[in-house]
């Protein structure tokens, strides 16, 4: 199979899209940032001081000078945005000095521009905790519905799997909700589903994952996930799901003909729901370091507008691909 993430990176060309980054006096965003330029992925802008910002690139021998930089406490934008922000927050008894304090910060600057349409899509977290970059992008960004939650997925290239290379597995939810109910579950699986479909193009085959396999075990951990199935079901009928799985049924098809014979995904599923934060992201950490997988996330979900959030131990190829990843997303 094509490398998935080269495949993503040459479609992010074709899409145009504007990417903004609040940590641009970080040395590895500068440095992505010039690659995200150069291979013309999106066009990145860098919030933050322009002297600083310039100052960092010219020590780490960087050139920026094609990049755009937009200083909040200079930008004319600063004003409209505070008002605007001012006009959709007061009802949280915020004061319009509030406002424009909360609108300084390049971070909440930068997502602002994302709802505002100025950019596409933000990228953070190589400074920031995710935290911080998720209470931004709620705050800010708003969700995609009324009291939707938001919940992330890591994509997991595997190197060999299925007797195909470059092999691509989506996991959710490793980063966000801990202990998810039936009804969260249910909407993590949706946007998964989603997050899948709009980056590789490939029908999402969505398995449920427990330590129970179609009846195997009973207990109330089970219940919640036959319940987010039938949530799933009502709410997006034409989404191929299924459950509950053990991870080698939903994986391979001949644990599955044992196990699950009248399955329709059994074996083949290429979307994975776990029942909790803890197994999520044990397992992809387990995968990326036993099976040499790259791990590509988290990838933010549930957002009226993409915002991608890093590991503080993000490599610059990591940020390009978030970069990559927010422009598909839009």
């Amino acid at each position: 199979m094509t490398d998935p993430i080269a495949a993503i990176r040459k479609r992010a060309r074709t899409l145009d899209k504007t990417i903004v980054f609040a940590e641009a006096t970080e040395p590895r965003i500068l440095r992505a940032c010039h690659q995200i330029s150069e291979l013309e992925i999106a066009k990145p802008i860098l919030v933050g001081n322009k002297d600083e910002i310039r100052k960092t690139a010219d020590s780490i021998r960087v050139e920026i000078t094609e990049i755009e930089i937009i200083d909040p406490q200079t930008s004319e934008l600063t004003e409209i945005f505070a008002t605007q922000y001012f006009d959709f927050r007061k009802h949280k008894s915020i004061s319009e000095t509030n406002a424009k304090t909360t609108l300084l910060e390049p971070l909440n600057f930068a997502n602002m521009m994302v709802r505002q349409n100025v950019a596409n899509g933000s990228v953070a977290g190589s400074v920031f905790a995710s935290r911080e970059v998720i209470k931004s992008a709620v705050r800010l960004i708003g969700t995609e519905e009324k009291s939707q939650p938001i919940s992330s997925s890591f994509l997991m290239i595997l190197p060999h799997f299925r007797e195909t290379d470059n092999y691509p597995l989506l996991f959710a939810d490793g980063a966000v909700i801990p202990f998810p109910d039936s009804g969260e579950l249910a909407q993590i699986a949706i946007a998964s589903a989603k997050t899948f479909k709009k980056l590789l193009d490939i029908e999402p085959k969505v398995a449920m994952l427990s330590f129970s396999t179609k009846g195997s075990a009973r207990h109330k951990e089970i219940e919640k996930i036959f319940e987010a199935i039938e949530i799933v079901k009502k709410r997006k009928p034409e989404l191929i799901v299924d459950g509950e799985f053990q991870a080698d049924a939903a994986l391979i098809p001949s644990i599955a003909q044992k196990k699950a014979p009248d399955s329709t995904i059994a074996g083949d599923a290429n979307v994975l729901i776990f029942p909790d934060l803890n197994s999520a992201n044990i397992a992809y950490k387990l995968t990326e370091r036993l099976a040499n997988a790259r791990a590509i996330g988290p990838i933010l979900q549930g957002l009226a507008r993409p915002a991608s959030d890093l590991s503080r131990g993000c490599t610059e190829d990591d940020i390009i691909d978030a970069a990559a990843i927010t422009a598909l997303l839009t």
